[in-house]
């Protein structure tokens, strides 16, 4: 056993001694020992409830044989983070989660990890760790908060931050605002759209590192109880069959998580993290494969904040396995990946069914005949830049607008929530990426100001930044080269002509080549925003947006 490292022969006398004092027992020691990564805390709603998922974790390890440990992770809360300096922070804080899993499990050679991760960045933070250590390893997820309700109809953090820019034009009371902050997130876990964390969270079943229903079982169900049992008896399965992690994680499964990502139109974050758990594997994933596979991968899913659906929906409609059986059934998927179960992903999908075909369409009448996700290029976006297309009003699809420029989110934001925006404008939004911002933060404050006053029918933004995944309306991000880099989105000016091409996948700066050359000789980047401490040293690190924002 890996674990024999640290307990086995009488060198490791000082080592069991010191087991002994956290009340180990010698038949503890001797079985194989299971490393817990829960980033439980008292700050994120989808981890409040993690310990909970844990314990039952652990008794599922103490019912295969198996030892758990138990040890933690930080984790930001997107939403509670966004709109200040602390969602500066927040993708950087993935490279810690990993970096932090990584020295646990190396200090401590657990025979097997179990990952209990929940919200946007500590998702990928764990699987990336688990990529680089390759030990048999899993995923359980904390599961999805159930969607709110307000005035007979369904609601969720989205519309609340919609809800100030509805109150600022006049369109809603502030007692009404303060209504919907009360009932929009009505519990523990992950926030109940297609946002960041559930995408991803849904993206482990098609990768197959977690078992069925990860994705998509309620926080508050106790199905998610069993689950996490069932789970920590599977990672004792692993380590019996030596099946370890990057075993799961291969171009295919790669593959398979695009489709079903553009099937139900993720978070415009999943073309950052799949990347950057890719690389950790040893896998290529450039930017282009989203586009090929878009273009065969019908979505079938309109969830939040595209849609009406939420995860509650989906899993009561059959969950990802469902949407899974419907894309292998026009061999979409490649089945034959191993996944968590110790099975192939054809083996686990012979039980699945679709159980609502307005949730989970069939592929022959989908909500749009190409994926969720498009990578756009052009002379603004040589390296790519991402939209999540599906949540694109159709008017907005093709659209040329004059440049608005903001160097930060907050000039843009005070720009939009005080009229000083015009139908028709492309706001450009620079200084924003990872090494820009630095942190790429998302920028959710601005795309719901935009709906929130009307104007995300007629209005684009345009950023080497983020935006969330409850973000819709023509909200291109990730522009790359980003303007910190020295970017062409650092050399826009105001009033210059934009032109956006969605189902062209163009991005276009309409200003000539010299112009252009002659703006280039004068620029300057921006003084660096932060120039100490750990944002100062990641913005020295970290690679573009295009690349998943990985470390160099």
């Amino acid at each position: 056993m890996r674990s024999d490292m640290m307990k086995k022969g009488f060198e490791r006398a000082p080592h069991r001694s010191l087991f002994k004092a956290m009340g180990y027992t010698d038949n503890e020691l001797q079985r194989p020992i299971i490393g817990v990564a829960n980033a439980a805390n008292e700050l994120i709603p989808g981890h409040i409830h993690l310990d909970r998922v844990a314990e039952a974790v652990k008794a599922g390890i103490r019912m295969a044989g198996g030892t758990p440990m138990e040890f933690p992770t930080i984790g930001v809360c997107d939403g509670i983070a966004m709109g200040h300096l602390g969602m500066k922070y927040s993708l950087g804080s993935r490279e810690l989660i990993a970096d932090s899993v990584e020295i646990m499990a190396t200090a401590y050679p657990f025979d097997g990890l179990v990952l209990i991760p929940n919200c946007d960045k500590i998702v990928p933070g764990m699987i990336m760790a688990a990529a680089r250590l390759d030990i048999p390893a899993i995923v359980i997820s904390g599961g999805a908060m159930l969607a709110g309700e307000c005035g007979g109809k369904t609601i969720d953090l989205i519309t609340v931050f919609e809800g100030m820019g509805r109150l600022k034009v006049g369109e809603i009371s502030a007692d009404e605002l303060k209504e919907l902050e009360e009932n929009a997130c009505p519990g523990a876990g992950s926030c109940s759209g297609m946002f960041t964390a559930n995408s991803m969270n849904c993206l482990t079943e098609a990768l197959g590192i977690a078992l069925p229903g990860n994705g998509t079982i309620p926080a508050i169900d106790a199905a998610r109880i069993r689950l996490a049992k069932e789970t920590g008896r599977q990672i004792m399965a692993l380590v019996d069959q030596g099946i370890t992690f990057r075993q799961f994680l291969s171009p295919e499964a790669f593959h398979n998580a695009v489709a079903v990502d553009m099937a139900f139109g993720g978070s415009t974050n999943t073309s950052l993290h799949l990347p950057a758990i890719a690389h950790e594997a040893g896998v290529d994933l450039p930017l282009t494969t989203f586009n090929e596979i878009s273009e065969k991968t019908p979505h079938i899913c309109n969830m939040s904040p595209g849609g009406p659906h939420h995860i509650e929906d989906l899993h009561r409609a059959g969950g990802v396995q469902a949407i899974m059986k419907q894309l292998a059934a026009v061999n979409l998927l490649h089945t034959q990946c191993l996944t968590a179960t110790g099975k192939k992903m054809a083996d686990n999908l012979q039980t699945a069914a679709v159980r609502d075909h307005e949730v989970i369409r069939p592929l022959d009448n989908p909500y749009h005949a190409t994926g969720g996700l498009a990578v756009l290029q052009g002379n603004l976006a040589a390296d790519g830049a991402v939209v999540k297309q599906a949540a694109v009003a159709p008017e907005m699809l093709v659209h040329e607008g004059p440049a608005r420029v903001f160097n930060s989110e907050e000039e843009a934001f005070d720009a939009i929530i005080n009229r000083r925006i015009q139908p028709g404008d492309v706001l450009v939004i620079r200084y924003e990426g990872p090494k820009g911002g630095p942190g790429m933060r998302e920028m959710l404050s601005p795309t719901s100001a935009i709906a929130g006053v009307g104007l995300d029918k007629e209005v684009a933004l345009l950023t080497d930044g983020r935006f969330s995944g409850g973000t819709r309306g023509a909200a291109i991000g990730h522009i790359s080269p980003e303007a910190a880099e020295g970017g062409l989105i650092g050399l826009v000016e105001e009033g210059d002509l934009i032109a956006i091409d969605i189902p062209g996948k163009k991005l276009t700066l309409k200003v000539t080549d010299e112009i252009l050359a002659r703006r280039r000789k004068n620029w300057q980047p921006l003084t660096a925003k932060i120039t100490t401490g750990y944002m100062a040293r990641y913005a020295r690190q970290v690679t573009s947006a295009s690349t998943g924002a990985v470390f160099k």
